[in-house]
């Protein structure tokens, strides 16, 4: 009876709001200055809208009627679960597909969400979301070659594939020859885009506003407002070629000591508009793909510790940081300056693609981001909540953020072994981690509503990187996390000389900095015996 008044409820909600969005429709195609772009809008969204409602009232209505009677924690209840969990993310990955657009881009950050969503979820939009992407037509990509530069691209440029090699949510990506015979990968934006951005955000709005009032724990609004910020920025592809430029500029300035280590694609200014972006052409292996790093002369530990710094130096030094660094955006290949050594192996070079979105990190946010962080990777539980409470945690919720941060329970973020916070990636590490989203549930979704919208970006990429890591070995490092310690520390130090104004406070500033330096010397002497003790063990 409950599932059938549930199903009721869901099935009458979708047939309201689509009636309203049908009302809203006819009002706004009359009243536009623009009739045949406002009709096209009008009618996406209703059917956005009621394909949304389909999958969630089958999703709730499959949840509550498969579970129905089975008591909590028996095995049957678990595995009747998985089944609905599987059944529930295929369906989720079907809508994303069929609307486009931005639900590809949120199928995408459902793949990161490890310590909110089932694993079933996380599995499903990781290997579908990030590689088959819907394509637009050779046709289409003509329509917008003439709208952005008034030729087709065989006119634009000497040879142009018109099979992509990649498509995003977005845009995709070809192979072309300039006249003057250089390669370059031309970006071109998907042409529904334009149109039906704000049919989707207007849905996802929707969606998300209602859930919340029927389900208050269920608080993702946050989301949406975010959407509204950045969707503008990366929808301009000037926008994301002037990034590229700043995020190397920042390596050079501020980072000089990697700044060869990093690099993006050059951009052809003359051949981009906002939905075209040329670039120069990179060949190399995606980050996640460990055989074809190994084939390039690369050790997969080299790159994780090349990935964990450089984002690192981004987040605590530059402020300025790439928010999506998935595994399609990051491309390794062998460092154009290093030679084979005597091992046979060369030294990685990071390129990163994709610079759409970027988040600028404030002094104050940059300041005790890089506090915190430091203080995780030192299990100093007095100034991880004090810090947690500075960005928004709050005096209730630190102990949980400090737990999605390094995906720890707080007896190990606190627990002062060296490596209390590596992750080794086994299935109990997994269950642990889901057991606690679940457990939790409410209290996440209750801190992700408190947290700026900064820092939820910040998660995000957090959330990437630890999916690159585990991608090349197979769960996180003490190596990565003393880089992320050091930097931090780095960072930290610094912003207190700029602040400092006295001669007492430097001299403050010098002892910690004595004492931060030994501290991580003594980890990383502890790493050594560690390594020592695996490499004695495995000989005998």
């Amino acid at each position: 009876m409950a599932s059938r008044s549930l199903w009721r409820t869901r099935t009458k909600l979708a047939v309201v709001a689509t009636a309203f969005c049908g009302g809203a429709a006819t009002v706004a195609v009359a009243t536009s200055e623009d009739p045949a772009n406002s009709l096209k809008l009008c009618t996406a969204v209703p059917l956005r809208l009621l394909r949304d409602s389909v999958t969630a009232a089958s999703i709730a209505f499959d949840y509550e009627y498969s579970l129905w009677g089975l008591p909590e924690g028996s095995s049957e209840r678990q595995r009747i679960k998985h089944e609905v969990h599987l059944r529930s993310a295929r369906k989720l990955q079907e809508l994303c597909f069929r609307n486009g657009g931005i639900y590809i881009k949120l199928g995408q950050h459902i793949g990161q969400l490890e310590y909110l969503v089932p694993e079933e979820y996380v599995r499903t939009m990781r290997e579908s979301m990030l590689n088959k992407c819907p394509v637009s037509s050779y046709e289409q990509v003509c329509e917008v070659f003439k709208k952005e530069l008034g030729e087709t691209p065989d006119k634009v440029f000497n040879e142009f594939d018109p099979v992509p090699i990649a498509s995003a949510s977005l845009a995709q990506v070809h192979v072309a020859h300039t006249h003057d015979g250089q390669k370059v990968a031309v970006k071109v934006q998907h042409t529904h885009m334009t149109d039906t951005a704000a049919a989707d955000h207007a849905t996802v709005e929707l969606i998300v506003n209602t859930l919340h009032w029927f389900f208050p724990s269920f608080d993702y609004r946050w989301l949406v407002d975010e959407m509204r910020e950045s969707l503008p920025k990366e929808l301009d592809f000037l926008t994301e070629a002037k990034n590229s430029e700043k995020c190397l500029e920042n390596f050079r300035k501020l980072s000089p000591h990697i700044a060869d280590y990093v690099y993006a694609p050059q951009v052809h200014w003359n051949l981009s508009t906002s939905r075209l972006l040329t670039m120069e052409f990179m060949d190399g292996a995606q980050v996640n793909d460990v055989k074809t790093i190994q084939k390039l002369g690369i050790q997969p530990q080299e790159v994780a510790k090349l990935v964990s710094q450089a984002f690192a130096e981004m987040m605590f030094k530059h402020g300025f940081v790439h928010c999506d660094p998935h595994a399609a955006n990051i491309i390794i290949r062998p460092l154009p300056s290093s030679k084979w050594n005597i091992f046979a192996k060369r030294k990685p070079q990071l390129v990163l693609l994709d610079h759409g979105l970027y988040k600028e990190l404030d002094f104050s946010t940059k300041f005790n981001y890089a506090k915190l962080w430091r203080a995780l990777i030192f299990s100093d539980a007095k100034a991880i909540k004090e810090t947690s409470v500075k960005l928004g945690a709050g005096e209730d919720l630190y102990a949980l953020f400090a737990g999605i941060l390094t995906m720890r329970p707080w007896n190990r973020v606190i627990d002062p072994a060296v490596d209390h916070l590596v992750i080794k990636g086994s299935d109990s590490d997994r269950s642990e981690l889901q057991m606690y989203a679940s457990q939790y549930f409410p209290q996440i979704s209750e801190l992700l509503r408190r947290l700026p919208r900064v820092i939820l970006l910040m998660l995000k990429t957090n959330d990437c990187l630890r999916a690159v890591n585990n991608a090349l070995l197979q769960g996180s490092s003490l190596e990565t996390f003393l880089i992320i310690g050091k930097v931090s520390s780095e960072a930290v130090i610094e912003a207190k000389r700029l602040q400092s104004k006295s001669l007492l406070h430097r001299l403050n500033i010098w002892l910690e900095e004595i004492l931060v330096e030994a501290r991580l010397l003594g980890m990383q002497l502890a790493l050594w015996l560690l390594q020592l003790r695996k490499t004695l063990a495995w000989s005998t």
